[in-house]
């Protein structure tokens, strides 16, 4: 992803979420899609549909995480 929709999306998450910790981080040698984080803690990747210009999060729960 370009620097410019990175910024846009980590924009987008801290509104959205109300919450200043969270980044949107390139990753490397992949340029489809970006890492979120909230500190430290890695939340999932958010995907660019090409296609039809629209972006997708996708964040896995561990069951280990629910208890």
């Amino acid at each position: 992803m370009k620097p410019e929709e990175i910024r846009k999306l980590e924009a987008y998450f801290k509104r959205v979420f109300q919450n200043p910790n969270l980044q949107v981080k390139a990753r490397p040698r992949k340029d489809d899609s970006a890492e979120v984080y909230m500190g430290d803690e890695f939340l999932g990747l958010v995907y660019k549909d090409e296609e039809e210009g629209d972006y997708n999060f996708s964040m896995a729960i561990l069951d280990i995480d629910l208890n």
